[in-house]
């Protein structure tokens, strides 16, 4: 889909702040988004949760200079260093934020309240150790920019078969759907001030790529009948939203990668 992960938001905007690219009301504002409020929890010093601004000027206090991405899945640690234990809460939550400059890292726990069209989401941030060693099987923009031109193209191959093949109405909508999210997406700000203009494209890519993945596993099986072909377009798309979460986090990265 074409939204942020909170964890990249954090990361985007976490990055601005310590560089002093931004404020800290700025920062806290972008990260939390349409939620309701972020807290961070197990922050060294402090023996109850606290606020987002308060959180990020102790982990400036703390040597923390820079803000990566983690987005794991099942089989795939991409982005984390260890220990098994924030791995696995890690990949629990699907994404990660993890410090540079100290060895802390922060997953969201997201809860929500109340009927459709009103739910209230707080988030809490879960502030633990981490090993510090380089990211599991994060690319460089340059190869994650290849990866996504060629992923693109297969992904859009996939969702085509599926609606020739008999997807009918419900992919005719998808599809309507997301070429509004994609023309409504375009101009907005995708990344915090500071990121190379690099970044921004392959991150809307990565974005757009990930989108028609979404796109083809909420429809189901598409048009595909039988176990054969079901287990085929499991195939094809399996290393496409790979290739997407790849880019997404070397673009989020990009801004410590760049300064490193």
């Amino acid at each position: 889909m074409l939204s942020e992960p909170r964890s990249g938001r954090l990361a985007a905007w976490g990055n601005a702040l310590l560089a002093g690219l931004v404020s800290p009301d700025d920062a806290v504002l972008a990260v939390v988004g349409e939620d309701a409020v972020h807290r961070v929890e197990g922050m060294p010093g402090e023996s109850a949760p606290v606020g987002l601004s308060l959180a990020l000027g102790r982990l400036r206090a703390l040597g923390v200079s820079g803000l990566r991405l983690a987005l794991p899945a099942p089989g795939h640690p991409l982005g984390l260093s260890g220990p098994p234990e924030f791995n696995a809460r890690a990949l629990e939550a699907e994404e990660a934020v993890v410090c540079r400059g100290a060895a802390l890292g922060l997953v969201p726990e997201v809860t929500e309240a109340g009927p459709a069209g009103d739910v209230h989401v707080e988030v809490l941030w879960h502030c633990l150790p981490v090993r510090e060693a380089p990211p599991a099987d994060v690319p460089s923009l340059g190869e994650a920019e290849r990866e996504l031109a060629e992923a693109l193209r297969e992904a859009t191959e996939v969702l085509t078969r599926l609606d020739v093949a008999g997807s009918g109405p419900v992919a005719e909508a998808a599809i309507d759907a997301y070429r509004a999210r994609a023309s409504a997406s375009r101009g907005r700000d995708v990344l915090a001030p500071g990121y190379p203009p690099r970044a921004v494209r392959v991150l809307e890519l990565a974005q757009r790529v990930g989108a028609l993945i979404s796109l083809a596993t909420v429809n189901g099986h598409g048009g595909a009948v039988s176990a054969s072909e079901m287990s085929a377009r499991a195939l094809a798309l399996r290393p496409v939203e790979r290739t997407s979460r790849r880019a997404q986090v070397a673009a989020y990265n990009a801004f410590v990668e760049e300064r490193g």
